[in-house]
């Protein structure tokens, strides 16, 4: 446990936890209109339903109790990543960045949140053809959002293995594109940690040097120093991984980007993982070895609760970060 205040701020997305069913009257933005979620669907012959030519984004909106306001969180960094991902597939003229970013809001808007929120925005090829390819193909925009409590325990520290499964080639499946299609990857090297007994997975490029987790950025401290792989490591260029770097700078924490070998974590001081799903967990454990012996190191503690106070509105210096979603 890291802190009460902490523990107190997690409560309030008690109803919203990982895995539960979204209540009937979500509402979701498709196909240009504003409808229930449950009316929101596809033919089974969609394209990204078929082979999944889609990018996606996930944003986190975080509650504040004592304010009574909900605060979406890097909107516009999410929704300039899309774009930039979506031209990847090829898919064109795409709505500009601040009209995806007002939709996103008002997504969030008509429903009525009263604690922490998870956000998908998703351009997907929406052409009802078979055949892979990238061109000549229809696309669609789609938000949802749900009620949304921790991915994982971001308090009592995660244990992680490495995993067999190799996060895919830049020049294969790029990472850093946030690719429906690749997510296969990251669930095969999820489903091996936790049928093993473990949190997470620790995923190696082909050449072995460490990359990311099955979804979420990572980052070790040797020396008082915040290591983090480059983006030419196949990770997720990633939007939080941005946010912690921009923390640190402000505790006069210095940040190094480059490759990290395996061994290396397992001498290394400190880890944590950060993403918009796991947002900013502690690692005590990599292949049944302790990190930090086995408990939370400080310069961890010290981001975790810079993070989450930044997060819900409680520092003023990261207000930059937030986007107030209106109350009606």
């Amino acid at each position: 446990m890291l802190t009460e205040k902490t523990k107190d701020a997690a409560a309030h997305s008690a109803a919203a936890s990982h895995g539960a069913a979204p209540s009937a009257d979500l509402v979701a933005y498709f196909e240009g209109k504003y409808v229930a979620l449950g009316d929101a669907k596809v033919s089974i012959m969609t394209h990204a339903f078929m082979y999944g030519t889609a990018v996606f984004e996930g944003i986190r909106a975080y509650w504040n109790e004592d304010q009574g306001v909900l605060y979406g969180l890097k909107l516009r960094e999410h929704m300039e990543r899309i774009r930039r991902n979506a031209g990847m597939l090829l898919m064109t003229d795409l709505p500009p960045v601040d009209e995806l970013v007002r939709t996103v809001v008002e997504t969030i808007r008509r429903n009525h949140f009263r604690g922490d929120a998870y956000v998908r925005p998703c351009f997907y090829k929406s052409g009802l053809s078979v055949g892979v390819r990238l061109h000549n193909l229809a696309h669609e925009f789609v938000v949802f959002a749900i009620p949304f409590g921790n991915y994982i325990d971001v308090d009592k520290g995660v244990r992680i293995m490495t995993s067999t499964w190799r996060r895919n080639a830049d020049d294969a499946l790029p990472a850093r594109g946030k690719i429906v299609g690749g997510y296969v990857n990251m669930a095969f090297q999820k489903t091996e940690a936790e049928l093993n007994g473990f949190d997470e997975a620790l995923v190696l490029t082909p050449d072995g040097h460490a990359s990311e987790a099955s979804a979420a950025n990572m980052f070790v401290v040797r020396d008082g120093v915040l290591l983090t792989p480059p983006v030419n490591d196949d990770i997720l260029e990633g939007v939080t991984r941005r946010a912690i770097m921009e923390l640190a700078g402000t505790f006069g924490i210095p940040v190094e980007s480059r490759s990290i070998d395996r061994s290396e974590i397992y001498v290394a001081d400190e880890m944590f993982l950060c993403g918009t799903g796991v947002q900013l967990s502690p690692v005590t454990e990599l292949d049944h070895r302790p990190i930090a012996g086995g408990a939370i190191g400080p310069i961890t503690r010290q981001l975790h609760e810079a993070y989450f106070a930044a997060v819900r509105g409680n520092d003023p210096r990261f207000m930059h970060w937030l986007t107030e979603i209106p109350a009606r």
